[in-house]
């Protein structure tokens, strides 16, 4: 499967979403923001968001998150390896409440992608204070 490193990011993005089993309406706001504005995406056609998301959900239904996660790291370099993860922790933290599913989702990633604890913690403490409420 050709899978370009953009797609492998959304498809990352799309499976924390889904990790608690609800697409919420805020992860789905933030996954088209972040693919809108970050400049790993800048050349990426908006418009191939919604097709990414289904070809992702028909592959996640084959091979699983497990399967769907391998592909992933498989396209991607290394030096992109904290930007996934920061990532999928900005669309699990999206809607304010990251679910205990969530979380094993994340550290799957985080274990598969080999990144450092001292890299994660940051990651997690600086998408808290962004998305931090009043």
């Amino acid at each position: 499967m050709v899978l370009s490193i953009q797609d492998g990011l959304i498809y990352l993005m799309v499976v924390t979403a889904a990790a608690d089993r609800a697409l919420s309406d805020q992860e789905l706001s933030r996954m088209s923001v972040l693919v809108e504005r970050l400049p790993i995406f800048e050349n990426y056609n908006l418009d191939k968001l919604p097709a990414a998301t289904a070809q992702c959900a028909d592959l996640l239904a084959n091979v699983g998150i497990e399967g769907v996660l391998e592909l992933v790291i498989s396209k991607l370099p290394k030096h992109l390896h904290d930007t996934a993860y920061a990532l999928a922790v900005e669309i699990a933290a999206a809607d304010l409440e990251v679910k205990q599913e969530e979380l094993r989702w994340l550290e799957m990633v985080r274990d598969s992608l080999s990144i450092d604890r001292l890299t994660t913690a940051a990651i997690e403490v600086a998408a808290r204070a962004r998305l931090r409420k009043g």
